[in-house]
């Protein structure tokens, strides 16, 4: 499909380019969501037309798709080439859908359904592609991904504040100067507007503004899925000590689908994993939990090898072998053969907010500031205006 341009309208700078206004006025954040790091192609369908803005002030309204591609970090548009690297794609409040291939074969493509601006920056062959959405927007988006839009409206708001606060966290830190969090595990889970549904959009709205925040500030406010016992110190998973952030009974999420768990990895396997992590592994020849955190979980791991003896922690062996399969550090290995298999509980890092926790608790009659007071001890909830957005001074 040829690229068909309209009468192109100017705006005054870059600056305004890449900061969508929508929401500026009323003082609503606007939040820079990483939909894809390195997709290889995106198209994009609206009902309405497509309004693309470029670097050096134009803007032109065009047909209702467009498929997008990076060629040595430059825009390919329906086919045509530019001279920039940037594009801004806004559909004015209606829903924009999106296709996002990858690049991997096998893998098929994300579709999204999404509000506010996309923001595609060319990096060699592949797109950075970032959603520029209204803080509340994202924030639903967030808790119809993170659980089940269908769950007690308590725990509807708890997730809630937790999503706008760790988002408001990571946008204090400034961690990159495109975009404040990526859709997935790595951060958040974001799937777009698509899952949002009433129950949602009242939670949501019930808690506008409300930020969990410690001397003000918002904090980290980490969760995961199933804690299948106390919960973690952070310390011990990230080495980063967080006063609100120390472990709690919780004795509330049996009734998880990730309560317990077990998981068989080819011996093989295992070892090529340890190996393209860049470590120095021989023929292995046993592994076992070599130290504990003070909730019981694994912190390292021995394993002795043909090459002598390695010590890995029990979070990097999560990541390394994949977390889809090693569900938690609380974790014994059953038996060593062909296959390794591991017996666990729980699903999850387990700092800060147990998500199935808070659903019996919810159900049990909490209200969300109790949850929250409770996975997060020593926090104040307090309004945005309230909050202060600035990093605290260096100790």
């Amino acid at each position: 499909m040829r690229l068909s341009f309209r009468i192109p309208i100017f705006i005054l700078s870059i600056g305004l380019l890449l900061l969508p206004l929508e929401g500026q006025a009323r003082g609503v954040p606007i939040v820079r969501v990483a939909l894809a790091l390195k997709a290889s192609q995106v198209k994009l369908s609206s009902s309405q037309p497509l309004h693309l803005s470029f670097p050096g002030g134009k803007r032109f309204q065009v047909v209702k798709s467009a498929s997008i591609r990076s060629m040595r970090g430059r825009l390919l548009i329906n086919g045509k080439k530019t001279k920039t690297a940037t594009v801004v794609i806004e559909t004015r409040g209606r829903n924009l859908h999106l296709s996002i291939d990858s690049g991997v074969r096998k893998k098929p493509s994300r579709q999204w359904v999404v509000q506010g601006a996309i923001v595609l920056t060319g990096k060699g062959s592949h797109l950075l592609v970032v959603n520029n959405i209204d803080l509340e927007k994202y924030v639903a988006g967030v808790v119809s991904s993170e659980i089940s839009p269908d769950w007690h409206e308590e725990v509807l708001k708890t997730q809630a504040v937790a999503a706008r606060t760790y988002v408001l966290h990571k946008k204090l830190l400034h961690d990159h100067p495109l975009y404040d969090v990526v859709a997935s595990v790595q951060d958040q889970v974001y799937t777009g507007a698509k899952q949002v549904n009433g129950s949602v959009r009242e939670a949501v709205k019930a808690t506008r503004g409300q930020v969990l925040t410690y001397e003000q500030r918002p904090i980290f406010a980490a969760y995961s899925s199933t804690a299948a016992g106390p919960t973690e110190d952070a310390f011990n998973v990230w080495e980063k000590d967080f006063p609100y952030l120390k472990g709690v009974d919780c004795p509330f999420d049996e009734e998880s689908p990730l309560y317990q768990w077990e998981t068989a990895i080819p011996f093989q396997s295992f070892e090529q994993s340890l190996r393209d992590e860049g470590l120095v592994v021989g023929a292995m020849a046993t592994l076992a939990p070599y130290t504990f955190t003070r909730a019981g979980r694994v912190y390292e791991i021995r394993i002795l090898h043909s090459k002598g003896e390695l010590i890995v922690r029990g979070q990097d062996l999560r990541r390394i072998l994949g977390y889809s399969k090693i569900r938690s550090t609380q974790f014994h290995i059953e038996s060593i053969g062909r296959e390794v298999v591991f017996s666990g509980k729980g699903a999850g890092h387990a700092v800060g907010l147990c998500q199935w926790g808070a659903k019996e608790m919810a159900e049990l009659g909490y209200r969300y500031e109790s949850i929250l007071q409770y996975y997060y001890p020593g926090t104040n909830l307090l309004p945005f205006n309230r909050v202060v957005m600035s990093p605290p001074p260096s100790s």
